[in-house]
């Protein structure tokens, strides 16, 4: 009885710490697709409005996971990324923000 519920307790263990890795990670994000669309207006001059830019010096955010989206967006507002033109633009994005603009551009096809 007793070693299993130590092998019990091991698994728990094993699950919660992969659990706060992957929510640390940015793996688990929420987000509201709708809310991002709402704040794109600033992405679409240089991304496009369908998330495909017209520019090769500019990535495509349409169809791009989430948890990479929100962290390029945090490393551009935190300053661990630099661009002169990215780093201004995500200085102002909350984290909510930026899990909703994940969540839009993340839905695009």
């Amino acid at each position: 009885m007793m070693k299993r519920c130590i092998s019990v307790l091991n698994r728990l263990v094993v699950l919660s710490t992969f659990v706060g890795f992957a929510a640390m990670s940015g793996v688990a994000v929420a987000g509201d697709a709708a809310a991002g669309k709402a704040k794109s207006g600033t992405c679409v001059a240089c991304h496009g409005p369908k998330g495909i830019s017209p520019n090769d010096i500019w990535p495509n955010l349409a169809g791009q996971k989430k948890g990479y989206l929100v962290k390029q967006m945090k490393a551009f507002r935190d300053g661990q990324r630099k661009d002169p033109v990215m780093s201004p633009m995500a200085a102002g994005l909350s984290d909510k923000d930026i899990e909703n603009l994940a969540a839009y551009y993340s839905e695009m096809k």
